[in-house]
């Protein structure tokens, strides 16, 4: 969640806070059927939210952090010195792990909001990794990079956020080398599902347009010529979002509050928004996915 840690007043005289307040009650509330853009999804990584989930999470804003993307390296058999592409890259924190821990020769990440990509290029600099990690500003979907130059494409926990996801699907394909791997994490939906009514409160809350199935995603990467590998259940959502509850009810209070503008309604607000999401996760409803597929043609 991406934002400054106190109202700030904008060129029009509106506070960025009422904006974001606006924004968060707005969706946690509104009762039309779900209709997220792209625009929605930028204003979360230029505002407080961005901020909120960096609190929680750390700079890997995906569910098990270090843990999760050392697993899902280790399940595509990343190798050293290979060329990957980072799809909707956020900050780049996946791609920092892959040359630092992988050796990763050089990779490439791609999100469509500037303001992370600004904060990926600094945070690259200070961490002496700029010349292995490049950005390109676009949309996940059509990136205007060249057709299979990349060993493997890597996502995790952002492709939720896409709007088209046969489309990514399709742009990973076509950016992935024949024998490539397209590696990546996703909250998906879990086997027992959710009702309209839970599907519709857990889309707004999180800006997600929609969210895909395990077999879903498995088809999509099958339709694009690719064979399905590892597909599974990581099983770390619902202990990890117990923690991130835990860690605001016992340590955070004041960090989480001073993003929100000191505003205890809304943090009470996003609290009961977390914890219905957390009943999800018990309940197998939510999951976090696994997914390495090989292209083969």
């Amino acid at each position: 969640m991406n934002a400054v840690l106190h109202p700030a007043v904008e060129g029009n005289g509106v506070s960025s806070y009422r904006v974001v307040r606006q924004f968060f009650f707005e969706g946690l509330h509104m009762q039309s059927k779900n209709n997220i853009q792209l625009s929605d999804v930028q204003a979360v990584y230029r505002g407080p939210e961005w901020h909120l989930w960096e609190l929680l999470m750390g700079q890997q804003i995906h569910i098990g952090g270090l843990r999760s993307s050392t697993g899902l390296a280790e399940a595509a058999g990343i190798e050293s010195g290979t060329t990957g592409v980072d799809l909707c890259c956020c900050t780049g924190a996946g791609m920092r792990f892959l040359v630092r821990f992988r050796d990763v020769g050089r990779m490439r990440g791609v999100d469509a909001t500037d303001a992370v990509i600004e904060r990926g290029r600094i945070r690259c600099r200070e961490e002496g990794l700029a010349d292995r990690v490049d950005f390109t500003l676009a949309d996940a979907c059509a990136t205007g990079l060249e057709s299979g130059f990349a060993d493997f494409v890597w996502g995790e926990d952002a492709w939720c956020y896409v709007i088209n996801k046969p489309a990514l699907i399709a742009e990973a394909a076509r950016l992935v080398k024949p024998g490539g791997k397209i590696a990546f994490t996703d909250w998906v939906e879990g086997a027992p599902g959710m009702s309209d009514a839970e599907m519709e409160r857990f889309l707004k809350f999180m800006k997600f347009p929609d969210v895909q199935t395990l077999a879903g995603y498995a088809e999509l990467l099958t339709q694009n010529g690719c064979e399905v590998v590892v597909n599974g259940n990581t099983e770390q959502f619902a202990p990890c979002v117990d923690l991130y509850l835990e860690m605001v009810d016992r340590q955070l209070t004041y960090d989480a509050l001073r993003i929100l503008g000191f505003d205890a309604d809304m943090l009470g607000a996003v609290a009961e928004e977390m914890k219905f999401m957390q009943s999800l996760a018990h309940q197998g409803k939510i999951i976090q996915g696994r997914f390495v597929a090989r292209k083969t043609g």
